[in-house]
C-alpha cells in the first residue's frame, strides 16, 4: 500500500467515528443535559495557550479555577489529566472536533 492509501483509510475511519459520535449525542449541540456548567468560549494567550474559560452560565474562569471545578465534577464534558508535571484541562474525547476546547470561540 502506498502512503495515500493509508491516509485515505484513516480519514474514512475518523469521519465514520465523528458521524457515529454525532448520532450518539443527538446533533452538534451539547451532549446530554447533565446539570453541570459547560465551557462555551475560551481565551488564549499570545502563544495560543488556553488561559481562561467562559461557561454557559456566563461565568469567566481562570485556568486554575476551571481545573478545580473540573476536578470537583462541576464542569461537563472536560477531563483533567496529569502531564508535564502538572494538571491539564482538556475536552472529553467524544469524536466531535467542533466542541474541542481549542476550537471554541474566543471571549
Amino acid at each position: 500500500m502506498d502512503q495515500r492509501s493509508f491516509e485515505q483509510i484513516y480519514e474514512a475511519y475518523k469521519n465514520a467515528g465523528e458521524q457515529q459520535a454525532i448520532q450518539e449525542n443527538g446533533d452538534n449541540s451539547p451532549l446530554t443535559n447533565t446539570g453541570k456548567e459547560q465551557i462555551v468560549a475560551v481565551r488564549k494567550n499570545d502563544d495560543g495557550d488556553l488561559i481562561a474559560f467562559k461557561t454557559d452560565t456566563g461565568r469567566e474562569l481562570d485556568y486554575i479555577t476551571a481545573l478545580n471545578d473540573a476536578k470537583a465534577g462541576k464542569l461537563a464534558h472536560v477531563d483533567v489529566f496529569h502531564k508535564y508535571g502538572r494538571d491539564i484541562l482538556r475536552s472529553e474525547p467524544d469524536g466531535i472536533k467542533e466542541n474541542n476546547l481549542d476550537r471554541l470561540p474566543d471571549f
